[in-house]
């Protein structure tokens, strides 16, 4: 409202680190933080009356709509959150990275070297399972315990889109039993909400979580308008089991909710086969995601390690950036 006048107000301190120092002197409970921390979410907004919007001037005049913006540490203690995406986001504080890593490797032997060696800089490791020319029982377990060992989650980009009964089996059963080893997996609304009931029907009560798709990084995707909006109804809908969204941008307020973005490189571009590139600045930054998907930027880079570090500080930089604009 100050901006909204020409004021620019500089805050010695943000309502969620004031609320950090009371709840680690103890001067506030934790029900007290959650329901402040709520209450700030839900009512920091500021529209100006569209009679006064003519006599600001046009260098000064705010966003419609301005949002607090919650660190993923404030976020992970929100009363309604999943557990599974409450733990994402401690593991992307504590270890201030925000990078999954698109393992799209075929031998087994390679994706188990990748996660253990990238393992440190990573929040999560996103496996195409069924592209492994030597898949056994034996690669999955192992990799359990690289997570374990380096706290990263692992995403199965399984992309399950068929009726609830079929991917439940999907899921569960058959060669790979992607439901014993994978902390997230993801499906595309197209079914409808079948495809969450059956996917939920397994993963629930082994505290699994599921992201849709509700955008995609190719050139031409069909994901958008109403199909983006059937996305974010049907996880408001599923909340107990949907944990997110894979997506170009930010498509839903609610701070329970995480983003991810895949097609992300260093340079913005594409290649000869329709993937739309982004920067780590333009996804974090710009367009309010919270993790970014790397793959090739990573995998073909001559210094595997290095590349990741350097995604790592790059989409860390970002999100910090974007706190500090908000306030925090």
């Amino acid at each position: 409202m100050l901006h909204s006048v020409g004021i620019k107000l500089h805050p010695i301190i943000s309502m969620s680190k004031l609320l950090d120092v009371l709840l680690a002197a103890k001067r506030i409970n934790h029900q007290t933080f959650q329901n402040v921390s709520k209450f700030i979410m839900d009512n920091n907004t500021f529209r100006p009356k569209e009679e006064n919007a003519s006599d600001v001037p046009a260098t000064k005049k705010p966003r419609v709509e301005q949002n607090l913006q919650l660190s993923y540490a404030d976020r992970a203690k929100l009363p309604n959150i999943h557990p599974l995406a409450s733990k994402l986001l401690k593991i992307m504080e504590d270890k201030q990275s925000n990078l999954c890593v698109s393992a799209d490797v075929t031998s087994s032997e390679e994706l188990l070297q990748l996660a253990d060696s990238l393992g440190p800089k990573i929040c999560m490791l996103k496996t195409h399972v069924d592209i492994l020319k030597d898949y056994t029982v034996a690669f999955s377990q192992k990799l359990q315990v690289l997570a374990k060992k380096h706290n990263f989650l692992i995403f199965e980009d399984r992309k399950f889109a068929d009726i609830g009964n079929t991917v439940k089996h999907q899921y569960e059963g058959g060669l790979y039993q992607i439901s014993s080893w994978s902390h997230i997996v993801n499906a595309h609304v197209v079914p409808g909400p079948g495809v969450v009931a059956g996917l939920s029907a397994v993963g629930k009560a082994l505290g699994r979580g599921c992201l849709l798709i509700a955008q995609m990084s190719s050139q031409g995707s069909l994901a958008t308008g109403e199909y983006t909006k059937a996305a974010l109804k049907m996880a408001e809908d599923h909340s107990d089991f949907v944990i997110g969204f894979i997506c170009v941008s930010k498509i839903n307020k609610k701070p329970e909710f995480i983003h991810m973005t895949p097609g992300v490189q260093m340079q913005a571009g594409g290649d000869m086969l329709g993937q739309q590139y982004s920067t780590p600045e333009e996804v974090i930054h710009n367009h309010g995601s919270d993790v970014i998907i790397v793959g090739r930027g990573v995998l073909e880079a001559p210094d595997r390690l290095k590349a990741a570090e350097s995604y790592r500080k790059s989409g860390w930089d970002a999100y910090t950036k974007r706190l500090s604009q908000s306030g925090q």
